[in-house]
C-alpha cells in the first residue's frame, strides 16, 4: 500500500524540486526504509492513517539501531534529518495529491537532536600534511594539490573530481563550480593555489593521456582515468594518519576546516553560505558554533576576569 506511490513521488522531487539524482536516490532510500518499518511493525496501517506516534517510533528506530557491518555505529544526525525531510516530502507530495487530508509530519519536533559539531583541522595541521607529500611525481603533485584545493575553494568532493579545465578562469581568479542540483557558482581561488592549479594543468597533466571518457576533467589518476571519491577518501585519511593527526579526517573535513577559518576571521555568514554553494544559511550556522567556541577560548585565555593573576590570588 505504500510503494505503488513511490515511482510517482519519485518523479514529483525530479522534475517539482529539481534535487540532483544523489538527492533523488538518497530520498527514495530513506522513504523505502519507512515504507520497510511500517510494514514490519504496522502492517495495517497505510499513509491515509499514518499517526505522528508511527513517525516517531520509526525515528526513533533509526537512531537507535546499529548500522549493518558496522558495530555500535549509529546514523549520522545528519543523515537522520535528512530522513525526516525525505518523509515530510513524501507527505507534503501525499497531500498535494489529495492522497490524504491531514499531514502527520506537521507536529514533527527536530529540534531535539543533538547537533554535533564537524571535525576540523587547523592550518597548521592541513600544512603538515601537503609538506609530507612528495611531489616530484604527478600522482604526488597531484595529491598535494588536491588537499591544497579542497582547503581553498570549501569544496565537495564530488565537486573538485567534476571539474575541467575550462572551470579554471585565471584572470579573474575563480573557478566554476558544479554543486548539488547542477546549480553553477563561481568560488575565489587564491594565487598560490591558482598558480599551482595551472602549473598540474599545463604540465605534470600533459604527460598522462587521458582516456575517451575523461575529457577535459583536471584529476585523472596515472591511467588517464577520472579518480575515484573512494581513492581521494583515503589518500586523505592515509596522509593525515602519517603526520600524526588523530582526528577522523575525510575529504568534507577540508571543506568544514575552510569555512571555519573564514568565520573565525569574521567572514559573512551570507558569503560563506554562497560560496559553498548552500541553498540555506541554515547549514551555514554550523559554523558560527565552532566561531563562538573560538571566542569564548579567547576571552577565558585573556579577559583579566578570567586570569587568575588579576585577582591577586584572592578566592
Amino acid at each position: 500500500m505504500w510503494r505503488k506511490y513511490l515511482t510517482d513521488f519519485k518523479s514529483y522531487i525530479a522534475i517539482e524540486r529539481s534535487y540532483s539524482n544523489n538527492t533523488l536516490e538518497a530520498y527514495v532510500r530513506d522513504c523505502e526504509k519507512f515504507f520497510t518499518f511500517m510494514e514490519e511493525n504496522h502492517p495495517d496501517i497505510g499513509p491515509q492513517n499514518t499517526q505522528l506516534k508511527h513517525l516517531q517510533s520509526f525515528l526513533k528506530s533509526i537512531a537507535t539501531t546499529p548500522l549493518k557491518g558496522k558495530e555500535g555505529q549509529l546514523l549520522k544526525i545528519s543523515s537522520q534529518k535528512r530522513t525526516i525531510s525525505s518523509i515530510r516530502t513524501f507527505f507534503k507530495y501525499l497531500l498535494i495529491t489529495d492522497e490524504i487530508k491531514d499531514n502527520p509530519c506537521e507536529l514533527l519536533d527536530t529540534q531535539k537532536m543533538e547537533q554535533k559539531l564537524p571535525v576540523v583541522l587547523t592550518d597548521e595541521e592541513i600544512n603538515r600534511m601537503i609538506d609530507s607529500i612528495d611531489k616530484s611525481s604527478f600522482m604526488g603533485y597531484r595529491d598535494a594539490l588536491i588537499i591544497e584545493v579542497l582547503y581553498a575553494c570549501g569544496l565537495r568532493i564530488s565537486e573538485l573530481l567534476n571539474m575541467r579545465i575550462e572551470d579554471v578562469f585565471t584572470k579573474q581568479t575563480v573557478i566554476r563550480v558544479i554543486g548539488k542540483g547542477d546549480k553553477e557558482r563561481l568560488v575565489p581561488i587564491c594565487s598560490g593555489a591558482l598558480r599551482r592549479l595551472n602549473l598540474f594543468i599545463n604540465d605534470h597533466r600533459t604527460k598522462i593521456k587521458p582516456a575517451k571518457a575523461s575529457g577535459t576533467y583536471i584529476f585523472l589518476n596515472q591511467r588517464g582515468g577520472r579518480l575515484t571519491r573512494q581513492y581521494v577518501f583515503q589518500m586523505i585519511k592515509d596522509t593525515a594518519k602519517s603526520v600524526g593527526i588523530t582526528k577522523n579526517v575525510h575529504p568534507h573535513t577540508l571543506r568544514h576546516s575552510f569555512a571555519t577559518a573564514l568565520i573565525k576571521g569574521g567572514a559573512n555568514l551570507i558569503a560563506v553560505r554562497d560560496m559553498m554553494g548552500h541553498v540555506s544559511v541554515t547549514s551555514t550556522q554550523i559554523y558560527t558554533h565552532l566561531s563562538t567556541k573560538h571566542l569564548r577560548e579567547t576571552i577565558m585565555l585573556y579577559h583579566p576576569l578570567y586570569n587568575k593573576k588579576a585577582w591577586n590570588g584572592q578566592k
